[in-house]
């Protein structure tokens, strides 16, 4: 079922009520808005008055409704998923935790050939060169020993970008733009391994021992020039915006239902994401040797 992202960024009161999250306008008792619980796949708040009842809050954890709270800053801060999301639970996390080194090195390889492919994709519908990124995508070794993740980025980001821009997580601008998205991206992925059961902390390539999100961020890094492709088609219509408007992260937030083409269909992103986590199962489980990835439609 393709699920809704809602972003409420004004004062509000949020609770459950027949079965649905009732939007509340707190200092007059106005209801807003409705929407069914089972509808919702993200919750973005952003704002300080916003209040959410507790019965919404299991409700929503037991749809498996990812709930992005934003800071000061209007970026996303922190994320709230179920513990777990399926009634195979620990059956799956044991094929998980003895995956061998390595399959874990091939499927990395894997990861990294289809970001490149798709980084590849963005410059070349946006007229930019992009022809180098094929000799990346073709070097890649197992557990990308020859890191041409990062080689690949740096042409990537000079010519999507500028020949001096620097991609960094506090950088100059349009640094936050993209930010914005990956936090979007990043939760719509860590939702989809609680979902099939998988441990979002025991990743494939990313072991920081501070990353709870370790999984996400090696299953997401396909999907991010996703995520660019929406970013660079907002900018040049935005010239002057310098900030992350109400706007923006409206747009940003349709990737959850934007088409993708993967196993040769195409359906909405958060669909494609739990495809690609419900093939990393059966990689683990010895049902298939190749993670299902996402290419531009």
């Amino acid at each position: 079922m393709i699920t809704r992202s809602i972003y409420i960024g004004s004062p509000a009161y949020l609770k459950l009520k027949d079965e649905q999250m009732y939007i509340v306008e707190p200092e007059s008792g106005q209801m807003k808005g409705k929407i069914p619980v089972e509808d919702l796949g993200l919750l973005m708040l952003d704002h300080f008055q916003i209040t959410i009842s507790h019965q919404l809050i299991q409700k929503m954890m037991g749809n498996n409704v990812v709930v992005i709270s934003c800071d000061a800053h209007h970026l996303p801060h922190g994320i709230m998923l179920p513990l777990h999301g399926h009634t195979e639970h620990s059956h799956r996390i044991k094929g998980q935790l003895e995956a061998s080194e390595p399959l874990k090195k091939q499927l990395w390889k894997q990861t990294v050939e289809c970001k490149i492919e798709n980084q590849k994709e963005v410059l070349r519908r946006l007229g930019n060169y992009y022809e180098p990124m094929s000799d990346y995508q073709a070097n890649v070794k197992s557990g990308d020993s020859t890191n041409m993740e990062g080689i690949a980025a740096q042409h990537y980001w000079k010519y999507l970008i500028s020949l001096d821009f620097l991609r960094q997580r506090f950088g100059d601008s349009p640094n936050e733009f993209f930010n914005f998205g990956y936090s979007v991206l990043r939760s719509i992925v860590a939702r989809a391994i609680v979902e099939t059961g998988l441990l979002p902390v025991l990743g494939i390539f990313h072991k920081n021992k501070y990353n709870p999100y370790c999984l996400a961020d090696d299953l997401m890094e396909p999907y991010r020039p996703f995520v660019d492709w929406l970013v660079m088609d907002w900018l040049p219509r935005n010239p002057e915006t310098e900030e992350l408007t109400k706007e923006f992260k409206a747009h940003i937030l349709q990737i959850a239902t934007k088409d993708v083409k993967i196993d040769d269909k195409t359906r909405p992103l958060m669909v494609a994401v739990k495809t690609t986590v419900s093939s990393l199962y059966k990689c683990y489980a010895g049902e298939k040797r190749q993670i299902s990835y996402p290419e531009l439609v």
